[in-house]
């Protein structure tokens, strides 16, 4: 793909991945234990805003993507933040720092029933905020094939963006799915859009939907 001088192609369903980023137990429910902390107010007050657009349209979103995406025959796939230990001795200095430490085997650490994985679908435990800098993605998408990488997941502005840039910048051609995604705010989310422009496709869920059901034409 060297001669290309743009990223506005269509994916090749044989080579493209659909990638779901931190959609789990711990972070993206009302219960999830990142949020154990919080009061009724102060999580009505940081987390209102997010959990409005997950329940109002980006958890239904992520549904179609999935489902569109595994009867086209697309590479499905989950990144989840769980440690390798169980008293997380492996996790990055960041999440140690943050105190993100989520047990392997625990309800913490599984995606949301509404997006369970199928039996033959791969999940990657992270324990940075990176999934290319703490699992070996990089290695298993191009055991796939996989050219063109397509994500969607929470929160925007911290590990999607951070896996766009990298996989950007390894090679791959990237699609960001701009309504199956959110983070903590509208003006974070926007900024965040704005500022990756540059490094990917940027589609919503109806776009890329209809864009790989022209390609079984």
């Amino acid at each position: 793909m060297s001669h290309l001088t743009t990223r506005d192609v269509p994916v090749e369903v044989p080579h493209t991945t659909l990638l779901f980023i931190d959609v789990q137990n711990f972070c993206a429910v009302r219960n999830g234990t990142e949020f154990k902390d919080l009061t009724p107010e102060a999580f009505e007050s940081q987390l209102g805003w997010f959990f409005g657009q997950m329940e109002g349209h980006v958890v239904a979103n992520m549904q179609k993507l999935q489902a569109g995406c595994r009867a086209a025959g697309v590479e499905v796939m989950y990144t989840v933040i769980r440690n390798l230990t169980k008293d997380g001795r492996d996790r990055s200095l960041d999440y140690k720092i943050t105190g993100f430490s989520v047990a392997p085997g625990s309800w913490e650490g599984e995606m949301i029933d509404a997006l369970k994985p199928g039996e033959d679908e791969i999940v990657l435990p992270k324990t940075s905020s990176n999934v290319f800098v703490s699992t070996n993605i990089d290695y298993v998408l191009r055991n796939l094939g996989t050219k063109y990488l397509v994500i969607s997941g929470i929160v925007t502005d911290q590990c999607v963006e951070g896996a766009v840039r990298d996989a950007c910048d390894l090679g791959y051609l990237v699609t960001l799915v701009t309504d199956a995604c959110t983070t903590y705010s509208d003006a974070r989310h926007q900024n965040s859009l704005k500022a990756i422009k540059g490094y990917c496709r940027q589609r919503t869920t109806d776009e890329f939907l209809a864009e790989i059901a022209a390609l079984k034409r």
